[in-house]
């Protein structure tokens, strides 16, 4: 097993001592970045580059190349699996995801297989393999999948949505069979997510980019069950080492105690609630990953270091937070800013580890 250099992620998952807060973001391989571009185009497609182990790896090293980010995560994309279950999934340029086969009947979910990680997903694996092979140690990696909530509702879509209308309408008029495809799905994740970290991820992230649609009472019923039943069947230790669970609800503040009770490690928290309020909630017994509101990085390198210095003063002293964006960076955000932002945390947050 290689020595970790940079471990600070992994201490702050843990709740350990850390000389300054740990920063990563959200799509940090991504857009944003032109050398990203350049290895996208090379690669003919976005689901080509996923299915790619060395361009995959490149993508994912590329960041840490440019900034001093301490952690790496996969990439590939949280539709890894409905596409590895036969729907047919295609990408289209300004309108995002999509499905050929959506999921409408019950013949539809009885009909859908459980992927095998070393089967139809390999290329995942070997994404994993090759990136834990060339960082070498350098910071950990993270995998990571969508939540079955959000895998159901591109699903059920087939593809984006602002509705939410058909994916609801089966929550709705067909609760059961909701229930049997978010099962099949939490099988599928937690199957997933396990190859990951079989193949060398040493932190895993859920997300669950749509469980704020909901009300309370549904987010608990079809959302969080299903991500708890994740979290119960996950391998919590590997290489001799704890392998922290991070659970990612995008507006899902007022649910953090929750979430906390899952047993998962860290919460990843978006800009909507303040992080003093949300380590409040979750009794300072759980790491909280976050929450700068990504648009701070259109501004000024200025301005975006003193909103570094709210987000720090928000959470105050103590140990367990990982600094992150409360979303995904955006594909038109200034590299340079991203550098302005990254140095304002390590500069900034030594303050909060004496």
């Amino acid at each position: 097993m290689t020595k970790l250099q940079n471990d600070r992620f992994l201490r702050a998952l843990n709740r350990e001592p850390v000389d300054v807060t740990p920063v990563w973001m959200m799509r940090q391989a991504g857009r944003y970045l032109p050398e990203y571009r350049a290895t996208r185009e090379k690669a003919g497609s976005f689901m080509d580059l996923c299915r790619n182990a060395e361009l995959a790896c490149e993508v994912t090293i590329q960041p840490l190349d440019r900034y001093p980010l301490d952690a790496a995560i996969l990439f590939s994309d949280i539709l890894t699996i409905p596409d590895a279950m036969g729907l047919g999934l295609s990408f289209n340029t300004g309108h995002g995801p999509k499905f050929d086969r959506p999921v409408r009947t019950a013949a539809d979910v009885q009909n859908l297989p459980l992927p095998d990680p070393e089967g139809e997903l390999q290329y995942v694996m070997n994404a994993v393999r090759t990136i834990r092979k060339e960082l070498d140690g350098r910071v950990p990696l993270i995998g990571f999948s969508g939540s079955p909530w959000t895998l159901a509702t591109y699903m059920v879509e087939g593809g984006g949505t602002k509705e939410f209308g058909k994916v609801k309408g089966m929550m709705f008029s067909e609760p059961a069979l909701m229930h049997q495809l978010l099962d099949k799905l939490a099988q599928s994740v937690t199957t997933y997510l396990n190859g990951q970290i079989a193949a060398g991820a040493q932190a895993v992230m859920i997300f669950d980019t749509w469980g704020g649609v909901l009300t309370p009472r549904d987010y608990q019923a079809f959302s969080l069950k299903y991500m708890q039943q994740i979290v119960d069947g996950l391998t919590r230790e590997n290489e001799g080492r704890k392998v922290p669970v991070i659970l990612y609800t995008k507006g899902g503040g007022q649910w953090l105690d929750k979430m906390a009770a899952t047993g998962a490690d860290c919460l990843g928290v978006d800009w909507t609630i303040d992080l003093a309020d949300a380590r409040r909630i979750t009794g300072d017994k759980i790491a909280l990953q976050g929450n700068m509101d990504p648009c701070i990085l259109y501004s000024t390198p200025q301005r975006i270091r003193e909103e570094v210095g709210n987000v720090l003063a928000s959470y105050g002293k103590g140990e367990g937070h990982v600094f992150n964006l409360g979303h995904g960076i955006h594909p038109g955000i200034d590299p340079e800013n991203v550098a302005a932002f990254i140095d304002a945390v390590h500069a900034l947050s030594g303050q909060y580890h004496a």
